[in-house]
């Protein structure tokens, strides 16, 4: 085995001990495995890793360019690269993180595609009457008004635990990324869900996730996106709605009815306010929209 293969295995181990999850153990393999790859000979002679240097690393993110890997890809490879140089620097096997002076590819501008208050409402009352006989009606009712009345990331949805609510003054705890501790409220529509659900809430015991599965456990983050693109497909022809589209139309709808930005920024809990700001553009893309069919000299 090379001296990278290894160094690459035991970084691996590290990461398995520290409880990372399964797929971003996956991820972090597999792109480990083609950065040595692309630093092998044809003959099997892998590149030592002092010789690898800031100008081999470039060489090598350009080879990402080269294969027309969409950017998201290959900022996720070279944030991997980036993590296995840390790791070694940590270790002493690497005097410096060579992979922290490459510019991190910028990813396009795009706006996202968020529904319309009226499409959102139509959606979310549709499920409600329940005319798909699924096993959960009040579980999955109560996970659209929360996705879309709290603005939550899928992710916040499925790690709240009944700690983290306040049914009297009607707020949540989310625990954010980076460990970061909001509270959000939640209106009518979603304490009735919510009520209406907890009656029936089937969880193991000692399990103290809100939202539960068939076997009484946690609900995972891929549970709630097939449940959101179940419902939206067959409710209302699209199948390429997520949870994600509700936490747009939430931030959309707010700003739309008179919510300032910073509100909006911290209900979100966004670090940056520039990521807030995405949604003036949306707003304004609507309003242009709108002058451009009902102005007559537009």
């Amino acid at each position: 085995m090379s001296e990278l293969a290894e160094l690459i295995t035991q970084f691996l181990d590290e990461r398995r001990r520290e409880n990372v999850s399964p797929h971003t153990l996956r991820n972090y393999g597999s792109d480990l495995e083609q950065f040595r790859a692309y630093f092998t000979t044809p003959e099997g002679e892998t590149a030592s890793l002092h010789s690898i240097d800031t100008l081999a690393l470039r060489e090598w993110l350009a080879s990402l360019y080269d294969r027309e890997l969409k950017v998201i890809s290959s900022r996720r490879k070279l944030a991997a690269v980036r993590s296995f140089y840390k790791w070694l620097v940590r270790e002493g096997k690497a005097p410096i993180n060579v992979a922290k002076l490459l510019r991190t590819p910028k990813l396009p501008k795009t706006l996202p595609n968020v529904l319309s208050a009226e499409d959102t409402n139509r959606l979310i009352d549709t499920v409600a009457q329940d005319t798909l006989d699924r096993p959960y009606p009040q579980r999955d009712l109560a996970i659209f008004e929360f996705l879309y009345g709290c603005g939550v990331r899928v992710s916040e949805l499925v790690g709240l635990d009944l700690s983290d609510i306040d049914q009297a003054e009607r707020w949540i705890r989310v625990m954010g990324k980076g460990k970061k501790e909001r509270q959000v409220p939640y209106g009518e529509r979603a304490a009735a869900a919510l009520e209406r659900y907890l009656q029936v809430r089937k969880a193991a015991t000692g399990e103290a996730a809100v939202f539960v599965n068939a076997r009484g456990g946690r609900l995972t983050d891929r549970s709630v996106r097939s449940i959101v693109k179940f419902y939206s497909t067959y409710l209302a022809g699209d199948n390429t709605l997520h949870p994600h589209s509700l936490r747009h139309a939430y931030a959309t709808h707010l700003l739309s009815d008179g919510a300032d930005l910073r509100s909006i920024q911290e209900l979100l809990g966004h670090a940056r306010l520039s990521t807030t700001q995405r949604y003036t553009q949306v707003s304004l893309q609507d309003l242009m929209a709108v002058y451009d069919k009902a102005h007559p000299k537009a």
